[in-house]
């Protein structure tokens, strides 16, 4: 018997529009119209498109339609952890993995539904004799291992606020983050490994322990074997998740309320303390069901529509790319993790790593950071030797922007693969709100370099200096209406002065992302990089990316970083720093040839002033290139007021800037 054909999530949605509320659509544009004019019929839709129940009638859900403050569904109860649960015995019977998780070592483990639902819920048990109530925060030091995931789970089930950290960053690092928040309890691994090595953390729990007083039980989980003589006292975390019996059986995760605190989640504390930015069970249920099956096109492993799905997004847990690997589960659908380097190790660099992961397991969607892919082509990689990816459909990127470039070189790689039609998903958005502005929709047309829409319910605009949306022009990105992800507060901030200052100062009651953003007049978009990194060069301003994608399209260049120096009553001054392949010398002719490229590929005007040659461009932890910081030292603030080297991914490259900017100054 032929299977039918695939039906994509965003038709399957429309037709239940139609077939339950009369709604037809001509086309995409005018069903995102509907969904951002009615915000209350359009988000009851998505709450009863996804079957979400309540023990209590929801009164409303939308009051007070206004940023920040809007109310949503007041009066309903969600948990989280039941829309996660409802997909264990299904998905079970159809004979598919919660999660399968694979190390550096070649370690591989296949955790079932029901056995994630039973640790879940020995672990909540556990918490909740400790004294765990709703309300608590727990924080964790943990990579992206199944632990990590179950942890989370147990912790919000039973109403704790959940927050972590990864354990590539420092003590300082995390510190500046959990106290801000001050936790009743910490989950902490005793080490990682990465790019071929092992880091014990044992010294740095120890630390984080003693440096953060209200923490009253400390549980490790064993990731390394590392030597645990110099940790205070703690409890295994393979007691913790052992329980068996009647009580385990009959757990239920607890009715909340819709705006009940779920995570805390930080900005990337480039300067001063990281914002604790805290989001509510209900909102990012919505939002996630909603991104992710009907935009990104995820669907349940055990629907016959997408019947075995496996869903890969590799991320760190510093960076909300895991967060919504996590919400994979709250789908029904088997999620595909991975912990290590995906690039190799620095003796032995190999951008296969993931490929040949996603390879063997039969991923169907696969994701990574934009930069991934940029890496995965400048290294030759060659997919046609790994058979095993014809199961991938949809390549999903976000974190930067993904040049046309890299798009056609990995739509011309699964072609070779016998997969002629992968559809990319490209997304753009922000932990602070832990969802997308900007994504796809798998009926429009790809266009390379760009995305394919504003995602429905996003009442997004591009808006020009004198405040007024823009077609077709650059202009800042802003968001108009509320969402029901958006934050509930800042952690610990009086008046809400963070949290206004952070989106709204600029333009009070209307969200300010920080992005340039271009609306294309078919509704398709660019985004063109950080508004406060812009290059404003005689009076045509441009944000770095297109400069970034002409550059860094030479062979020879392996990471670029330019920043734009404005001085009141002079010239600016425009340098761009390069790193370059080892053995490389930035000479004449290579400086030529950078030059040349961005004269053909933007303007002459845009040709920087400088172009010198460097160890590293610095990076935060999620690989944020550090433009802002930079062009703020080279303006004379001093190091220590600009960055926060913690949270930097490279801080050691720091001095080479610190010493430019002295001879700049001198």
């Amino acid at each position: 018997m032929k299977a039918a054909p695939y039906v994509p999530q965003i038709r399957r949605y429309q037709d239940w529009l139609h077939a339950t509320r009369g709604l037809a659509f001509d086309d995409y544009q005018s069903l995102w119209d509907w969904s951002v004019r009615d915000l209350p019929a359009f988000w009851r839709s998505v709450w009863d498109y996804f079957g979400l129940q309540s023990p209590t009638p929801c009164q409303q859900v939308l009051a007070g339609e206004k940023m920040p403050g809007a109310r949503w569904f007041e009066g309903a109860q969600v948990n989280y952890v039941r829309q996660v649960f409802r997909h264990v015995q299904p998905a079970h019977a159809a004979g598919f993995p919660a999660i399968v998780s694979r190390n550096e070592k070649g370690e591989q483990h296949e955790l079932s539904w029901p056995e994630l639902r039973r640790q879940v819920a020995s672990l909540a048990l556990h918490l909740k004799a400790q004294g765990l109530q709703p309300g608590d925060r727990v924080a964790a030091y943990l990579p992206n291992v199944p632990e990590a995931m179950i942890a989370f789970l147990a912790v919000v089930s039973i109403g704790g606020v959940w927050s972590i950290c990864a354990p590539d960053m420092g003590t300082h690092a995390v510190l500046d983050r959990f106290r801000q928040i001050e936790p009743k309890m910490l989950i902490a691994c005793d080490g990682v490994r990465y790019g071929g090595r092992d880091f014990d953390r044992t010294g740095v729990v120890a630390e984080l322990k003693a440096a953060l007083p209200t923490v009253r039980h400390l549980l490790i989980h064993r990731n390394l074997g590392a030597d645990m003589g110099g940790l205070p006292a703690f409890t295994e975390w393979t007691e913790t998740v052992a329980r068996h019996g009647p009580e385990v059986d009959a757990f239920e995760p607890m009715w909340l309320p819709f705006d009940h605190p779920l995570w805390i989640v930080y900005s990337s504390g480039t300067t001063g303390l990281p914002k604790p930015i805290v989001h509510g069970h209900g909102g990012i249920v919505l939002v996630m069901l909603l991104h992710m099956n009907v935009h990104h096109d995820i669907g349940c492993s055990y629907d016959a529509n997408s019947w075995g799905e496996r869903y890969h997004w590799y991320s760190s847990t510093g960076w909300v790319m895991w967060n919504a690997q996590m919400a994979g589960l709250s789908l029904g659908t088997t999620c595909c993790i991975y912990d290590g380097n995906p690039g190799g190790s620095k003796e032995h660099p190999d951008w296969t790593v993931l490929w040949r992961f996603a390879a063997d397991l039969g991923v169907t969607f696969f994701g990574a950071g934009a930069a991934f892919f940029s890496n995965c082509m400048k290294a030759g990689v060659d997919l046609a030797k790994l058979p095993g990816l014809k199961t991938v459909r949809t390549l999903g990127t976000t974190g930067s922007p993904l040049s046309a470039e890299v798009q056609h070189w990995g739509t011309a790689q699964f072609q070779k693969l016998g997969v002629p039609d992968v559809w990319w998903c490209n997304i753009s958005g922000g932990t602070d709100f832990a969802g997308a502005f900007i994504g796809g929709n798998r009926e429009l047309a790809q266009v390379p370099g760009q995305m394919q829409c504003r995602m429905m319910g996003c009442a997004v605009e591009a808006w020009n200096e004198q405040g007024q949306p823009v077609i077709g022009e650059v202009g800042e990105l802003v968001c108009t209406q509320p969402l029901p992800s958006m934050p509930l507060y800042f952690w610990n901030d009086e008046g809400r002065k963070r949290y206004l200052s952070s989106y709204f100062d600029m333009y009070p009651g209307v969200w300010r992302h920080g992005d340039w953003l271009k609306i294309m007049p078919d509704g398709g978009c660019i985004i063109y990089g950080r508004s406060d990194a812009t290059i404003n060069r005689h009076g045509l301003r441009m944000g770095t990316s297109e400069l970034y994608s002409a550059v860094e399209g030479i062979p020879e260049v392996l990471d670029s970083m330019v920043v734009d120096l404005e001085y009141l009553g002079r010239d600016s001054y425009m340098p761009l720093f390069v790193v370059l392949r080892p053995g490389l010398a930035l000479d004449d002719a290579m400086k030529a040839k950078v030059a040349g490229a961005i004269r053909t590929a933007l303007s002459p005007r845009f040709v920087p002033d400088e172009i010198l040659q460097v160890p590293e461009i610095p990076r935060t932890l999620t690989g944020k290139k550090q433009e802002l910081p930079i062009k703020k030292l080279l303006l004379g603030q001093p190091i220590e007021k600009v960055v926060n080297r913690d949270a930097m991914a490279n801080a050691g490259c720091l001095e080479w800037y610190v010493d430019f900017a002295k001879r700049r100054s001198s």
